[in-house]
């Protein structure tokens, strides 16, 4: 069972904008940071954003500082990715993540994964 659910994905033009969201279940979901990553056709799976567990601190890539917003309910077990402004380099596969308690920005870190959710943003 996959305990970690992306939805929100889908096509856009430039400069439009998606919410992404990420359900889990089966986990404390409040004793996790919860991240956000992405992967390029033929690129490295690249770190966007994390959040504490808490929602006390957030954290994010500079390519995507100030356009996207993280965020996250402790009570819908759901975290969030609000992207505005897009561009066409921001097409990728999104995934979010989950790493107990501390939040990190190397895939590395993370126990937990989703499956991905596809962003395509058109020039």
């Amino acid at each position: 069972q996959v305990p970690l659910v992306e939805s929100g994905g889908g096509l856009v033009q430039a400069g439009g904008s998606l919410s992404l969201s990420c359900a889990a279940s089966g986990l404390a979901f409040s004793s996790y940071a919860m991240g956000w990553f992405r992967q390029a056709p033929g690129k490295e799976r690249l770190f966007v954003a994390a959040i504490a567990w808490s929602g006390g601190r957030t954290y994010y890539a500079d390519s995507v500082k100030g356009r996207f917003t993280i965020s996250r309910d402790n009570a819908k077990n759901t975290v969030y990715l609000q992207m505005n402004s897009l561009k066409p380099e921001d097409t990728a596969v999104y995934y979010c993540a989950a790493r107990k308690w501390v939040t990190g920005t190397d895939e590395a870190q993370y126990d937990y994964w989703g499956q991905g959710t596809q962003v395509t943003v058109s020039s």
